[in-house]
């Protein structure tokens, strides 16, 4: 299916952690802080989040570069890196709580690790597909790729640094490792020309005028 250029993308997302330092050295270790803000927050959270943020990189050896980089960092490793139908993959946990999927489509290698990330993706779990994907076309996105009830992916702007897509709650914590269940808050935060308006899972959807989000912030505001 063509691509199209959607009239609302993603500008930035927010993490929220209880200790943005922390979480702040991390990220630069793991090589992604130029995609990220991170905000200070206590919010009550148990079990799965209901989000991954994943990176789609171009070989094997670069998966587990990031990888090595995110553990030797203190991140907990929940899928080691492995080859599968698809390609070659693994899911590690930041100390702050949020989980990382870095994969490639490419089994073997063609060249040496570099850091480079060649897509990310917030990967939203949801109770319905269908319905999710209905709410957010009518908030201005437009779908790029969707397989029935199961998955659909948004078309990002040519300056998003970040895609959104949307995969059944269940079947995304089957495929990062986890069991299900969670409570609370979600602890992300996405901002757009669209915010600001909650999904019907409860994910936060904030203003935002930048186009690429900012260095790391500790502020109330995203």
């Amino acid at each position: 299916m063509a691509t199209t250029t959607s009239t609302t993308s993603i500008a930035s997302v927010t993490l929220e952690v209880a200790d943005p330092e922390t979480a702040r050295r991390f990220y630069t270790a793991f090589g992604v802080d130029a995609y990220l803000r991170l905000r200070a927050s206590e919010a009550h959270s148990t079990g799965f989040r209901g989000f991954t943020l994943a990176l789609t990189v171009s070989r094997p050896a670069t998966v587990d570069s990031f990888l090595g980089a995110a553990v030797d960092a203190g991140a907990t490793v929940l899928k080691p890196a492995a080859k599968s139908l698809w390609g070659y993959g693994g899911v590690v946990q930041a100390p702050d709580g949020a989980i990382w999927k870095v994969a490639t489509s490419a089994k073997k290698d063609t060249g040496p690790a570099t850091r480079e990330i060649d897509e990310i993706v917030l990967l939203l779990g949801v109770e319905s597909v269908k319905a999710s994907k209905q709410f957010y076309v009518g908030r201005g996105l437009t779908v790029a790729r969707s397989f029935g009830g199961t998955y659909a992916e948004f078309a990002s702007g040519e300056s998003a640094p970040v895609k959104l897509a949307l995969y059944k709650r269940r079947g995304l914590a089957k495929d990062l490792g986890v069991p299900a269940d969670g409570a609370g808050s979600h602890r992300v935060a996405v901002g757009s020309t669209a915010g600001p308006f909650a999904d019907p899972d409860g994910f936060a959807w904030e203003a935002a005028t930048a186009s690429t989000p900012a260095p790391f912030t500790a502020s109330a505001t995203s």
